[in-house]
């Protein structure tokens, strides 16, 4: 009798009457069947639980040696922030307030004067150019004199204080008299002050929006 036919005339309600070789591979089977059994109803769960607790001490892990940097790290970037705030305050004291424009265009025009050049035109602009934090003045003037004068009013205005910057320059040929005149666009700024400020950024904010309206349609 061969192992197929053993098997079909086995009894399955009397396991005990099986030959020991059936019931050694009856035995490996029932175990591989509960250890099949057992992984996907207990320890699937158990090792997606595992790797789902391993990725997120991952993450704690990445955040707290992050938090570890920005903490060792701290004075250096309190300081940073200092030198940064110094920085900039050395750099709006360079600029005038709305107050003070009046004053910074007389130092302009005195600055012409003081080095004998005549002014043949000295127009500030009706309208300031704004943006966010400051706004710029452009004022068109034209000054004669001699070559030296108008190398060292350009200086002037250079080392001013305050900002102030010669744009679109243009010196005609010398005259008869051998003067030179020159043609330039004085760029002046000034600080925004706090309710400029709101005003531009609400502008800023509504212009956004009004963009972004346009692109959905």
């Amino acid at each position: 009798m061969n192992l197929l036919e053993e098997l079909r005339t086995l009894d399955p309600k009397q396991p005990g009457n099986w030959p020991w070789p059936i019931k050694i591979g009856a035995f490996v089977l029932a175990f591989l069947a509960i250890q099949v059994a057992a992984f996907f109803l207990l320890w699937q769960g158990q090792n997606d639980a595992i790797e789902a607790g391993r990725i997120e001490v991952d993450k704690q892990k990445a955040a707290f040696l992050e938090k570890k940097k920005l903490a060792v790290n701290l004075e250096a970037y309190k300081q940073q922030r200092a030198e940064i705030e110094q920085s900039f305050g050395a750099l709006l004291k360079q600029l005038p307030n709305k107050s003070e424009m009046d004053a910074l265009l007389i130092d302009i025009n005195q600055a012409g004067l003081g080095r004998g050049l005549a002014f043949e035109l000295f127009k500030p602009s009706q309208t300031e150019n704004f943006t966010e934090f400051y706004a710029e003045l452009p004022v068109n003037l034209k000054v004669t004199g001699n070559y030296h004068d108008l190398g060292a009013f350009a200086s002037d205005v250079a080392k001013m204080p305050r900002i102030v910057l010669l744009t679109d320059l243009k010196v005609d040929p010398p005259s008869k008299e051998g003067t030179l005149s020159l043609e330039a666009v004085a760029k002046t700024y000034r600080y925004l002050d706090e309710e400029e400020i709101a005003k531009q950024r609400k502008a800023a904010k509504d212009k956004a929006a009004s963009k972004a309206k346009g692109a959905k349609k």
